[in-house]
């Protein structure tokens, strides 16, 4: 274990003592941060930040993890003194001076920790991207509108696990806030793609990026939403002929799919006989990819479906949790699994969790497991 110190003030005092002991300070109350070898390179080359607001713990984050902090005090001070202070001159003296910063009175024990991100899916969702905004207006009081520098001021996330959230979100940055772009204009957005490959017999795992941008900007779109929404739907492909874009075939059944069930449940039946018939040629609409985003409930005879989406919860397990038996008393595994899939606790496995916050009932071996609250 490696140790480096830093203190939580900027204050310094002289102490004085001598080769026999003795002596009197004033001494300022510090702590001591102890770091393990992996971190020192980034806590030495200042790429450690503390985050948090007033009414949050404190946490610490590397350029990619999060760190819960605890200060454990202890029953002896460590001086904190600076490197190469030492007697005047070189001189032998039986009285030595040396500059103390402060006393640490205590340690801060670091413990990876899951990034705290539902502030920032709250934050972005106050002002959804739309193209008929007044944006003027907007960022003029700057409601709602967050640039990169103060999302990592307010999240408590790393950088790497702040970025990989936006990208989650299919968040974009436009005119130097990150957004989150309304349902309604993605969906019209990629429906205006899919006719247009249509009309101009586009393969659409081939789309060309400079044709499909110059058309759909002479139909009156935004050439930044049309590539985002070939960023959130395709897969960025290069040759000899320029950049093409494959639609993902995932990305587009779900996109559709939610797009129709944006007015409230189905009966199964109908909703999938307009699914299949909404996506585009080539592509196979399947129950399988609408996972974690729908929820079909069987009332009398009749199965509905209806959207209940993952990214819709609460990151953290025990709010996670308490959201999905609030939506239903008892889940069956196959419901249950793509609701909790995306929760890594450090320390803890998926059984962890499940034991953790769930009652396993299962009357037989054969039987299917059901899960309630504990």
């Amino acid at each position: 274990m490696l140790q480096v110190s830093t203190t939580w003030t900027h204050s310094s005092l002289l102490h004085s003592y001598d080769s026999h002991g003795g002596g009197r300070s004033l001494l300022e109350q510090g702590v001591r941060v102890s770091l393990a070898g992996a971190w020192l390179p980034e806590f030495e080359n200042e790429k450690v930040t503390i985050r948090g607001q007033p009414d949050e713990d404190a946490v610490l984050c590397t350029l990619s993890s999060t760190y819960s902090m605890k200060f454990v005090g202890t029953s002896n001070s460590v001086f904190l003194i600076p490197p190469g202070d030492s007697s005047a001159n070189g001189e032998k003296s039986s009285s030595v001076a040396a500059s103390i910063i402060t006393v640490a009175t205590g340690n801060i024990e670091l413990i990876l920790a899951a990034p705290k991100l539902d502030k920032l899916k709250k934050l972005l969702k106050e002002t959804p991207y739309n193209p008929d905004e007044d944006f003027d207006s907007i960022s003029t009081h700057k409601k709602g509108l967050f640039r990169w520098q103060d999302l990592v001021e307010m999240i408590q996330a790393s950088e790497e696990e702040i970025r990989a959230a936006l990208k989650s979100l299919s968040a974009v940055e436009i005119d130097g806030y990150w957004r989150i772009v309304d349902d309604k204009t993605m969906n019209k957005t990629l429906t205006m793609i899919l006719r247009n490959s249509l009309l101009h017999d586009w393969l659409i795992s081939a789309l060309d990026e400079e044709t499909v941008l110059s058309t759909m900007v002479a139909d009156g779109f935004s050439p930044r939403i049309v590539a985002h929404c070939l960023e959130t739907h395709g897969t960025k492909v290069h040759d000899s002929k320029g950049t093409l874009w494959e639609l993902g075939e995932k990305q587009v059944c779900l996109r559709l799919a939610l797009d129709i069930l944006a007015s409230g449940k189905m009966k199964l039946k109908s909703f999938l006989e307009r699914w299949e018939q909404s996506v585009p040629s080539g592509m196979k609409a399947d129950l399988k990819m609408l996972q974690g985003e729908v929820l079909c409930d069987k009332i009398g005879v009749e199965e509905w479906i209806r959207v209940f989406s993952v990214s819709a919860l609460p990151s953290t397990p025990a709010d996670r949790f308490s959201a999905l038996f609030q939506e239903r008393l008892k889940w069956e595994w196959k419901d249950l699994e793509p609701y909790i899939r995306d929760i890594h606790v450090p320390g803890l496995s998926s059984e962890g969790l499940l034991m953790k916050y769930t009652r396993r009932i299962q009357p037989n071996a054969e039987a299917e497991p059901i899960f309630s609250a504990r």
